[in-house]
């Protein structure tokens, strides 16, 4: 079988996924490049990983190796593709072979309405990648967000052809009873907030619990890791609310390090809204031994939290602030968290089970045949639902 995955670039976290996919099929395994790294990664210490790897076929490098991906598009028995231009498929489309898109949701749900309909270029892509050949049968999804399958089901597209995909990380071999243990000794409950400071991050979410648990006497410490365009005015909003004493600004982290902070902390909050595709923190705070507290509309949310069990979603800030302030409270319930919340990312979402059970889909759908994965990465995705807003 010959498996080929489009996509702008090699990220760290699509690496274990291709490690994997590169040891069931060898040569028979191509990743396409078809742009260069962005600087902006670049500039935060990310790694060009294009030319790492001899699997990655780097499209943008030449008229030749451009030639050489439209080839292997035309030529796999499967192809993978995410969001980029479908010049390189179209004749693959055209002749209705076996293709799985890669997509988070519609732009309509992300960006909303206005935004999309007077967008000619955003409309545009929604024609050409989701209505053009909506009626071919052999047109797949890979939802890599829980609202996806709602988002294009509505449209009638991919009905009964969509299914749960995501970010699969490698996890270093530990002992969580004990990470779970050290955590217990910490002198004050202590949270860890991860992400880019940016809008829809929502840094003034996780600044707004602090001051609130702050201003009620709970005895705490939230670490933020990252930066972006609002650092000056998250830093400006910890002095105006005089939080110095219980938030901690630790600004960019090489991504090698985000694990040491999330296994000292105790709560791992996340905030993003529904512009989060994915949330790959999540992956990492589970994995970390973190009682994960995350906002339902994140896209990883409802795939990797089995509420109350592995994790806790929230709708609302209310909600956020009442599970956190429960937490803190109540030890076995972080230390349930955290145990279930590793298993699920050390078991069930790793890159060796997600290839296991993508390449039996394949399998499948080449044969013409069902296959019913019962849970995890390529099982058939649920019409997830959320009614509240943060």
């Amino acid at each position: 079988m010959k498996v080929a995955f489009f996509s702008n670039f090699l990220t760290h976290h699509q690496v274990p996924f291709c490690l994997e996919m590169q040891k069931k099929l060898g040569q028979d395994f191509k990743f396409v490049s078809t742009e260069k790294i962005y600087q902006w990664r670049l500039d935060m210490g990310f790694e060009d990983l294009d030319k790492k790897y001899d699997f990655v076929v780097r499209a943008y490098e030449s008229e030749e190796a451009h030639e050489e991906a439209k080839k292997i598009a035309l030529d796999s028995d499967i192809v993978m593709i995410g969001s980029i231009p479908d010049d390189y498929i179209e004749e693959r489309l055209k002749q209705d072979k076996i293709t799985f898109r890669y997509r988070y949701r519609i732009f309509l749900f992300t960006d909303g309405f206005w935004k999309t309909v007077f967008n000619k270029e955003k409309l545009k892509l929604l024609y050409q990648r989701h209505i053009k050949y909506r009626k071919n049968k052999n047109l797949y999804m890979l939802s890599a967000n829980a609202y996806g399958a709602n988002d294009f089901n509505r449209f009638g597209m991919y009905v009964n052809k969509i299914y749960k995909w995501g970010y699969f990380l490698e996890t270093p071999e530990c002992d969580i009873d004990k990470i779970l243990e050290q955590k217990e000794k910490n002198d004050k409950i202590k949270l860890v907030w991860v992400a880019r400071f940016i809008k829809w991050k929502h840094p003034e979410v996780a600044l707004k619990l602090a001051k609130n648990l702050k201003k009620q006497g709970y005895n705490f410490e939230l670490k933020m890791l990252g930066t972006g365009y609002l650092d000056n005015k998250v830093r400006k909003m910890v002095k105006k609310e005089n939080l110095e004493d219980v938030v901690n600004i630790i600004g960019q982290v090489p991504s090698t390090e985000v694990r040491k902070y999330m296994e000292e902390a105790n709560i791992f909050i996340a905030t993003s809204d529904s512009a989060e595709g994915w949330g790959a923190v999540v992956n990492e705070a589970m994995a970390a031994g973190c009682a994960v507290i995350a906002n339902r509309r994140m896209g990883s949310a409802p795939y990797l939290i089995n509420q109350e069990q592995s994790g806790i979603m929230y709708n609302t800030y209310k909600e956020l602030e009442e599970q956190t302030k429960r937490l803190m409270k109540d030890k076995e319930l972080r230390e349930k968290l955290g145990k279930n919340g590793y298993k699920i990312v050390t078991e069930k979402w790793t890159s060796k089970n997600a290839t296991e059970n993508l390449l039996k889909l394949f399998d499948a759908t080449i044969s013409g045949k069902e296959i019913e994965i019962e849970d995890g990465p390529a099982s058939k995705a649920k019409k997830y639902k959320y009614t509240k807003k943060i």
